[in-house]
């Protein structure tokens, strides 16, 4: 099985590195690869560097009006991006909680009523 996979990759047939998965990972191969190796060694992925930024840690300065006014405008973007339910969807989501809340109570209440009665045979 390995070795018609490696006459295949040999022969130029495509339908190995077809049947992968297409994702940022292999973008990233495809990218480093296109660019040619300087002493003929294998292309390694470009890595983020480690160093932490040095104003990461530090409090951000500025007008805090500006940046109540850019946290509002993100806001208001992200709450577009949302998919609102519509009236059918929320009625029946309504009655669903409604429901299951009215049959918790009445189960805890049983429950309870039936531990009081328990605990007044038992002690009388």
């Amino acid at each position: 099985m390995t070795d018609e996979r490696d006459t295949r990759a040999e022969d130029g047939d495509d339908t190995a590195a077809a049947t992968r998965p297409s994702g940022k990972r292999t973008a990233r191969r495809a990218r480093t690869s296109d660019a040619p190796a300087d002493n003929g060694s294998v292309a390694t992925l470009d890595r983020p560097s480690l160093r932490k930024d040095k104003t990461a840690g530090k409090a951000k300065t500025g007008n805090p009006f500006k940046r109540l006014l850019k946290f509002l405008r993100e806001v208001i973007a992200e709450l577009r991006k949302v998919i609102w339910p519509n009236r059918k969807q929320m009625v029946t989501y309504t009655t669903v909680v409604l429901v299951f809340v009215v049959f918790m109570v009445a189960f805890i209440a049983g429950i309870d009523v039936a531990f009081v009665k328990g605990v007044d045979w038992l002690f009388g």
